[in-house]
């Protein structure tokens, strides 16, 4: 990125909006399922918590009981942060909602759209509203298109034209896929909730398809 600023700011306001939104749910409402499958709510916080100061020793400590897969290694560190208090996990994502960094393996590039996908992760089973700037959505939605692993959003979304109706962005071709660009972020790293709010001929081709029921 040519001027980091930007993002940055971006990504500490997503920080923030999470914290806040955290610090209004009730205890039932932190053992919830998430989004984000096999994660609680109070997992996901402890995700976003962890990133910023987690470290690639931190991920290898826990690799040979994770099976060396980075999707349980994720889980593992997650649900370990996650049984901290949730006033603590609240307190560290608004403390380190300035950081700049990750561990060495992990990629920064990655901190604004995980931030605002876990985010919504949390609060669409909750029935809450965590609004995102267009912009922002637009931005993240950039990152998750252009990268392969773990996502694959090209590949999976072949055939299909996304355009955002609230900000410039569009990509692919084929039957169209419009609304939010928040929506289609969350299409594009496999939450169907995406789906929701979106409209247009490809919408009913990719519910009947067996990626996103």
């Amino acid at each position: 990125m040519d001027d980091p600023a930007p993002y940055w700011t971006a990504v500490r306001a997503a920080r923030l909006r999470v914290a806040d939104l955290l610090e209004e749910l009730t205890p039932s409402e932190w053992e919830q399922e998430s989004l984000c499958r096999g994660w609680r709510v109070r997992d996901v916080a402890g995700h976003l918590a962890l990133i910023p100061t987690v470290t690639t020793w931190d991920m290898v400590a826990v690799a040979p009981r994770a099976r060396f897969s980075p999707d349980r290694v994720n889980t593992l560190l997650a649900r370990r942060q996650g049984a901290r208090d949730p006033a603590d996990l609240v307190a560290a994502i608004r403390g380190h909602a300035d950081s700049r960094r990750t561990a060495k393996v992990l990629d920064t590039r990655d901190a604004l759209f995980d931030t605002i996908v876990h985010g919504q992760d949390i609060a669409l089973p909750l029935a809450r509203r965590l609004a995102v700037p267009a912009d922002h959505s637009r931005e993240a939605l950039r990152r998750v298109w252009a990268m392969g692993w773990p996502f694959h959003a090209r590949r999976r979304l072949a055939g299909f034209t996304l355009r955002a109706t609230d900000t410039d962005w569009a990509a692919g071709a084929g039957p169209e896929i419009a609304g939010p660009a928040l929506a289609l972020l969350l299409l594009a790293t496999g939450r169907p909730a995406g789906l929701d709010t979106l409209r247009g001929d490809g919408v009913g081709r990719l519910r009947s398809s067996h990626t996103y029921r």
